[in-house]
C-alpha cells in the first residue's frame, strides 16, 4: 500500500467510524448482550448487533478480492485497499473474523494496521495496537460472533495459500473452524516411524527409545514427567521431552497409544489408538501446526481426520464419519523422583529425544497467561489454575483443583464425586473407581478444560 494511498485509506475509514457506533440502536445491543454471562460482559463490554442472511455479491466480490486474491498474488495492492473499505462499510461484525485470519499472517505491516483497524470498527472498538490479531480475536470467541456465510472457503483459501499442507485438513466436518488459528509452525506430515528425520514442524516421535529408571541419570528427582501405567507396565514421558515433540506414538502393556502434550494447556493426555471399530487402522497422530482456543489440533496422518485433541473426537475426515472416540488411559503429572519411587519397574524414554533443547514454556513463555487467543474463561478459577479433569460414568466432566485436592488426599481425605475417586500416584493425581479401575484422568489448565468442558462441575465447589 503506498503511503499516499494508505493516508487516503485511513481518511475514508475515520470518516466510517462515526457512523458505525451509531450502527445499531442501544436497545438491539441490549438484546443481544443479555445471552451472554454477566462476566463477558464485563470483561469485553456490550457486543454489537450481527445481521443475519446471506452476503451481498457486492461484499462478496470484496472477500475475494481483500483476502484470497492477496494471498495469491503475495501482495496487496489498491484493489484490496478498495475492497477492504467495502467490507468495512458493510458495518457486518461476522466479517471480523475473516479481517482476523488475515491479520494473524502480517503481523507488523501497513497491512496489519489496516486490517486491524477494520477489524475493530467492524466490531464497534477502539483499536487497540499491543495485541491486535489477539484482541480482535478474543473478542469475536467472548461475544461469540456469527461466521459470515462461506466462511470456510475463504478460510481455507487463507491458510493453505500461505502455509502449504493443509490441503487435506481444512474440509468440513464437526469443528467449528472460527476458533481455529495458526500456532505459528508447519504441519508434521511425516509418514509413521519416520520421525528421525528432522521436520520444520514440531517433531512428534514414534516408538521412542526407553531406559530403566536407574540409567536415566541425566533426570533431576525434581523434574516434572507424565507417566502412564498400562497393563502393568509402567512408562515416564519426561516434559522435557514432551516440550520439543508434543506428540508419541507409542505401545505401552500390549496398547498402543498416542499422547499428545500441548504446551498450552499444560495437559498431556493419552489415548488408545486400538480396539477400534472394524475397518478403522490405527491412527497414528501428528501436530497440524494449528490450534483451537489455544489448544492443539493433532490428526491422523493416514486418513488426514482432524481429532479433537481435548476430547479424543474425530471432528473431520473418514475416521469422523465413522464415529471414532478414543479411549483415554490416565496420565499422571509428577515428578520424577516420586515417579520411579513409586514404580521402581518404570521405563523413561531416553534424554536424545530432547533433541538437546531445555524448554520451561510454564515458567517463561507462559508464566503471564495464555499467548494465544482464548475468549472468555469461566470464572471460578484463574486461568493457569492446574485442575484434573475426569469425565463420569453418566456424562458428567468434573475438575478437581489440584492443589486442594493434593493437600486433602495428603490428609488422608477421601474424594468422590459420582463414580470417580481420586488417587495419589507417585505424589501426583489420577481418578480411579470403587475398584480402583483407572477412569482416564489428567492434569490441565483450567481455561482450556472449562473451555471444552463448559458444563463443568468444579471440585471444591
Amino acid at each position: 500500500m503506498t503511503s499516499a494511498f494508505k493516508t487516503r485509506f485511513y481518511i475514508f475509514c475515520l470518516s466510517l467510524l462515526a457512523a458505525f457506533v451509531l450502527f445499531s440502536p442501544e436497545a438491539v445491543r441490549a438484546k443481544e448482550a443479555a445471552a451472554l454471562p454477566e462476566h463477558v460482559i464485563k470483561q469485553f463490554g456490550k457486543p454489537p448487533a450481527v445481521p443475519t442472511g446471506p452476503l451481498s455479491t457486492e461484499i462478496k466480490a470484496a472477500i475475494d478480492t481483500a483476502f484470497i486474491k492477496s494471498v495469491q498474488q503475495s501482495d496487496w495492492l489498491e484493489e484490496q485497499s478498495d475492497a477492504l473499505v467495502k467490507i468495512i462499510d458493510s458495518k457486518d461484525p461476522r466479517l471480523a473474523w475473516i479481517v482476523s485470519d488475515l491479520m494473524r499472517f502480517v503481523p507488523g505491516t501497513e497491512v496489519s494496521q489496516a486490517l486491524t483497524y477494520a477489524a475493530f470498527t467492524l466490531l464497534g472498538k477502539e483499536p487497540i495496537a499491543s495485541r491486535p490479531w489477539s484482541d480482535v480475536t478474543d473478542l469475536l470467541m467472548a461475544w461469540d460472533i456469527p461466521a459470515p456465510p462461506d466462511y470456510l472457503r475463504v478460510k481455507r483459501a487463507i491458510f493453505t495459500g500461505i502455509v502449504p499442507g493443509w490441503e487435506k485438513v481444512f474440509v468440513e466436518g464437526d469443528i467449528d473452524w472460527r476458533h481455529v488459528s495458526w500456532g505459528g509452525v508447519p504441519i508434521d506430515d511425516r509418514a509413521y516411524d519416520t520421525t528421525d528425520i528432522p521436520c520444520n514442524c514440531i517433531p512428534a516421535a514414534d516408538n521412542p527409545k526407553v531406559s530403566s529408571a536407574e540409567d536415566a541419570t541425566w533426570l533431576k528427582d525434581d523434574d516434572i514427567v507424565f507417566g502412564i501405567s498400562i497393563n502393568g507396565a509402567y512408562r515416564a514421558y519426561p516434559r522435557r521431552i514432551m516440550e520439543v515433540r508434543e506428540m508419541v506414538n507409542d505401545t505401552l502393556g500390549g496398547r498402543d497409544l498416542g499422547i499428545p502434550y500441548c504446551t498450552l494447556c499444560g495437559a498431556a493426555q493419552a489415548y488408545f489408538t486400538d480396539q477400534l471399530p472394524d475397518g478403522v487402522e490405527r491412527p497414528v497422530l501428528r501436530t497440524s501446526g494449528l490450534l483451537i482456543r489455544s489448544n492443539k489440533v493433532m490428526y491422523d496422518i493416514t486418513t488426514h481426520s482432524v481429532f479433537d485433541t481435548f476430547l479424543g473426537k474425530a471432528v473431520t475426515g473418514p475416521l469422523a464419519k465413522k464415529g471414532v472416540q478414543l479411549k483415554q488411559a490416565s496420565v499422571v503429572t509428577t515428578e520424577w523422583g516420586a515417579w520411579k519411587k513409586a514404580h521402581p519397574e518404570t521405563m523413561v524414554l531416553i534424554e536424545e529425544l530432547a533433541l538437546g533443547r531445555d524448554f520451561d514454556f510454564r515458567n517463561n513463555r507462559d508464566a503471564d497467561g495464555p499467548i494465544f487467543p482464548i475468549g472468555d474463561v469461566d470464572p471460578r478459577l484463574p486461568v493457569h489454575e492446574d485442575i484434573v479433569g475426569i469425565v463420569t460414568a453418566s456424562g458428567k466432566p468434573v475438575a478437581f483443583q489440584r492443589s486442594k485436592a493434593y493437600v486433602a488426599l495428603k490428609r488422608g481425605n477421601d474424594i468422590k464425586f459420582e463414580n470417580v475417586r481420586l488417587t495419589l500416584d507417585g505424589s501426583g493425581i489420577k481418578a480411579v473407581d470403587e475398584n480402583g479401575n483407572d477412569l482416564g484422568s489428567h492434569q490441565a489448565f483450567w481455561f482450556a478444560w472449562s473451555q471444552f468442558h463448559p458444563d463443568t462441575a468444579l471440585w471444591p465447589k
